[in-house]
């Protein structure tokens, strides 16, 4: 397989927008768990937008730039997936004031959450910068910027996927009741296959793409609409 400087250009731009939003997505589940109480996040130096501080070797560097690669060979961008340093934080350190179900529905959805919010972002000023013609319509900026709107979207939808150890196994284990949380933990040892199957399985892989794709077309509309006005 050879790699030319322009797949090692689409290598770099998707591996540094997926540190970007992996470490926002992180640094929303630190933030998220300091507010309830628990000071483990601020001890351990997570509450903090620094991207160094959520990079996981592995998830948010190997994997991605060996996506970036396969994707490059095929003349794409992106491609492969990435996931960054898991916050850790102590439900029984919140503050006493939170149910203990809450925190950690709390804390779980903070992170995805923060993906919607940077994804709208840049789209709000990819709009208002090619309103103002700063963009040219043929800037390959354009790409970037919709691919990195894009991202933050699948990522969100990707993450709340029911199944341990994304965030949404974790929503799922907040709204179950302690009668049958036996029942959801003997489920949950599945959780990891189950998203092995998602990711590495094109069709499957298309439950959270087809959303993302459809949040991003529609925001982008909205914010055309409002700022054409």
């Amino acid at each position: 397989m050879s790699v030319d400087a322009d797949d090692i250009r689409r290598i770099l731009i998707y591996v540094f927008v997926l540190i970007v939003s992996v470490a926002l997505h992180e640094f929303g589940h630190a933030i998220m768990a300091t507010w309830l109480g628990d000071d483990t996040p601020r001890r351990q130096g997570r509450v903090t937008l620094n991207p160094l501080a959520h990079a996981d070797p592995i998830g948010t560097l190997l994997l991605p730039i060996v996506g970036g690669l396969y994707a490059a060979a095929n003349h794409g961008l992106g491609g492969g997936f990435g996931w960054g340093k898991p916050v850790q934080w102590q439900p029984s350190r919140i503050d006493r004031k939170w149910h203990m179900s809450t925190a950690r529905i709390l804390v779980a959805i903070a992170g995805p959450a923060m993906n919607v919010v940077l994804g709208t972002l840049i789209v709000l000023v990819h709009v208002i910068l090619a309103h103002v013609h700063v963009i040219p319509e043929t800037s390959q900026l354009n790409v970037l910027l919709m691919f990195a709107a894009q991202t933050n979207f699948i990522l969100f939808f990707f993450n709340l996927i029911p199944a341990p150890p994304l965030d949404g196994g974790h929503v799922v284990e907040g709204l179950t009741p302690y009668k049958h949380r036996g029942t959801y933990e003997a489920l949950a040892r599945y959780g990891p296959f189950i998203l092995m199957a998602v990711v590495f399985i094109p069709a499957l892989a298309r439950i959270f793409v087809i959303p993302a794709e459809f949040v991003t077309d529609h925001v982008y509309k909205l914010f055309t609409s409002l700022i054409g006005m």
